[in-house]
Formats: structure tokens, C-alpha cells, sequence
């Protein structure tokens, strides 16, 4: 049975969180200094195998899994083999992750012979000492491990920047320019007013409509049609010959095609990332051997996904639009 939102929009994209913790601490998603959520709160990972297989009963056909960092969760690749079965049977379409690259090297292979095509893997930078910076603790020499492992296992890498003023914004031409040589595309994202962090964002923003303008001086970018089934709007860039994206939820939301709903590690169902209504899906989980009470939690939470979120970054809006992390929900 499908599942259709009250704007008539066919859910069939569902991110899921696996966890809330990172070995990164990157300056615009968290804090310095986290409190991670108990373990006994997390849904066991049979428990998030039989949740992702109700959703892809009901039209999911794409299934995105995300953190935190989703390669830390311990036998997070029992998960993943799991999944994997209904993409042999035809059920599921697409099977992927969104990683920071530390565990690549460990993972890569066993992510392509589990049936994983495709991975987007967040850097904002090629500067080891920036990198350093932004993350607090990464180590850009593991992450390129991690790449290499990728490719080698043949597995197609999409790179995620986050646009920030003063920090990296010079440098998304040679970023792109390098990860179209190797074969990846770049999507360049907007900083996201989501969860108190140790920075003030108005610093930290950079309208992507300034960028573009940017890139318009140096680039021949031309519109696509292409989509993957996220938010981002590409072009081409007939320089490099790669693929460029753009993820704006400020400056041009992307809500009137949104297909996307997202479960958090512990198992609440978010059908905004912009908002904080929210369905709680553990607790009828958890209450019966069978799926009818948590398909029918999913039924009515379906029916309250709003039009669209609401984002802003200014001065006088100091406190995040919504006030998780963006790991509690998944990147």
C-alpha cells in the first residue's frame, strides 16, 4: 500500500538514522562537547531491519542509511545484509549511506557484495589543517584511504560540502575541479539552522545563490534534469565535465517535490527535517509481535507531513529552527 502525504506527494524515500554518535565533531552539526543518547535507547538493529521492511511494504524504494556516523554503529553491516535481500527481491530499488569517510577503508567491500551502488561521503575541504578545524578531530589522510577503498570497490561516490562563509567558499571550484577528476560528483549544501552548537551560524552562512553566481564567472553551468531522489538540483560543468548539485533549503526550498521522510536511531519518524512534529514509533514497535500497530503509527503520521519546513539563519533569529542536531535526526 503507498504512501501518499495530504499534497498528493508518493513516499517512497525513508533515511534512517543508526545511530546519533560520530567520530567527527564537525563545527556546523554539533557541538564541541555531546551528550550522546543511552544505548538502551537506541533500536536494536532487528528492530530497525523490521521497521525499514514495514516501510519498504508500504512504497519505500529507496533506503538511505545515515548517522551520526552510520559505519560506527557496532555490526552495522549485519543491518546492511539485511537490507540487501530486498533488493534481490526486487522490493527495494536502492540501498545507501551518507559517511564521513573514516570507516571507508574497513567497509567498502563489504558495502559493494551487500548490493550498495552508490555512497555520498561529506568533505569540506582538501586542506588537511582545515579539515582538521571543521571536524575537530577527522584525519583527511584516512578519509582519502577511505575513497580510494570506495572506487576500488566500484562503488559510485557522490562528495558533500557544506558551503561556509570564510572558511571554504574559495575553494568549491578546485574541490569540484578534483572530485570531477576522479569521477564524483559535488553537491554543495547550506549550513542548517538545526540544534545549539558553539558558533553563531550568521558567521558561518553562505547563501548558495551567491556561490552560483561565483561559479557563473569562471564555469559554463548548465541545467539538468537530473535527480537522485534527494533535494539537490544539478548542473553540468562543461569545464570539468562532472556533475555539480545544490542543496538549498534556505535561500529555494526544495519542498513541493518532497518525497523523503526520516526515522531517528531511536525510532521516531520526523516527516519534516525543518519541523518538529513527530511520530513515535518504538513504543508501538515494541508493543506487539506483529506490524499492524506500527504500520498503522506510520498510516497516521503520513497523513500530517506538512508542505515544508521553515529555515532561518539571521541575526535576530539567534536560537536553530529546530533545536535537535542534525545527528540525532540523520544527515
Amino acid at each position: 500500500m503507498s504512501m501518499i502525504d495530504p499534497f498528493g506527494r508518493r513516499i517512497e524515500y525513508l533515511r534512517v538514522s543508526v545511530t546519533d554518535r560520530c567520530d567527527f565533531r564537525c563545527t556546523y552539526c554539533m557541538a564541541e562537547d555531546m551528550t550522546f543518547l543511552p544505548k538502551r535507547d537506541l533500536l536494536s538493529l532487528e528492530e530497525l531491519d523490521r521497521l525499514c521492511t514495514v516501510f519498504i511494504e508500504k512504497g519505500v524504494r529507496k533506503l538511505r542509511l545515515t548517522g551520526g556516523e552510520p559505519l560506527v554503529r557496532r555490526n552495522i553491516m549485519e543491518l546492511v545484509r539485511g537490507m540487501s535481500r530486498h533488493l534481490e527481491s526486487g522490493a527495494l530499488h536502492e540501498l545507501t549511506l551518507t559517511t564521513n569517510g573514516s570507516q571507508l577503508a574497513r567497509f567498502a567491500g563489504e558495502l559493494a557484495l551487500a548490493g550498495v551502488k552508490r555512497i555520498n561521503v561529506s568533505i569540506d575541504t582538501l586542506d588537511p589543517d582545515k579539515f582538521k578545524a571543521i571536524t575537530r578531530r577527522g584525519d583527511l589522510s584516512i578519509v582519502m584511504k577511505g575513497l580510494d577503498a570506495a572506487q576500488a570497490a566500484g562503488l559510485h561516490v557522490k562528495l558533500n560540502a557544506v558551503a561556509l562563509k570564510n572558511f571554504n567558499d574559495r575553494e568549491i571550484p578546485s574541490l569540484m575541479r578534483w572530485a570531477h577528476g576522479r569521477g564524483m560528483d559535488l553537491t554543495v549544501i547550506e549550513t542548517m539552522p538545526m540544534g545549539e552548537i558553539d558558533q553563531d551560524r550568521t558567521d558561518m552562512y553562505m547563501p548558495l545563490s551567491v556561490l552560483r553566481e561565483q561559479l557563473d564567472e569562471e564555469f559554463t553551468l548548465t541545467e539538468l534534469p537530473f535527480r537522485t531522489g534527494g533535494p539537490a538540483r544539478y548542473v553540468s560543468v562543461a569545464e570539468t565535465g562532472g556533475r555539480l548539485g545544490f542543496i538549498t533549503p534556505l535561500t529555494h526550498n526544495f519542498c513541493e517535490g518532497c518525497n523523503r521522510v526520516r526515522v531517528t536511531c531511536t525510532g521516531t519518524l520526523y516527516m519534516c527535517l525543518g519541523q518538529d512534529d513527530a511520530a513515535d514509533l518504538r513504543t508501538p514497535m515494541r508493543a506487539s509481535e506483529g506490524n499492524e500497530l506500527l504500520a498503522n503509527a506510520i498510516d497516521e503520521a503520513i497523513l500530517r507531513k506538512p508542505k515544508g519546513h521553515d529555515f532561518v539563519i539571521d541575526r535576530l533569529t539567534r536560537k536553530p529552527t529546530v533545536s535537535r542536531h542534525m545527528s540525532v535526526t540523520g544527515g
